[in-house]
């Protein structure tokens, strides 16, 4: 009889995969979405793998997701309020003078 190995908890998968769109997306402020979606099944996949009792592997990959996940809300949030920034700047060159 063969040994059945330790499968990966797909939700660890799923995580990382989220947190690195999360920063590739960014840009277009989908970070603060996609960074709390990545972080959170994060820690819910660490929390299923530590109570599987070893049936569960993938714990490094949640956790990777979840900090991929608040990196990618942290430069969401950046973005966004450096595109509110850069509009105010633009707005206030911009306007004409009487």
């Amino acid at each position: 009889m063969g040994y059945a190995g330790q499968r990966t908890d797909g939700l660890a998968i799923a995580s990382l995969v989220i947190g690195i769109i999360s920063i590739v997306c960014s840009i277009v402020c989908l970070g603060i979405v996609l960074g709390p979606t990545a972080a959170i099944m994060g820690f819910i996949s660490r929390q299923r793998i530590s109570t599987s009792g070893g049936a569960l592997g993938g714990g490094t990959l949640a956790l990777v997701g979840l900090i991929l996940g608040i990196i990618g809300f942290v430069a969401g949030v950046g973005a966004f309020f450096g595109y509110i920034y850069l509009g105010s700047l633009n707005n206030t060159v911009a306007s004409p003078t009487p």
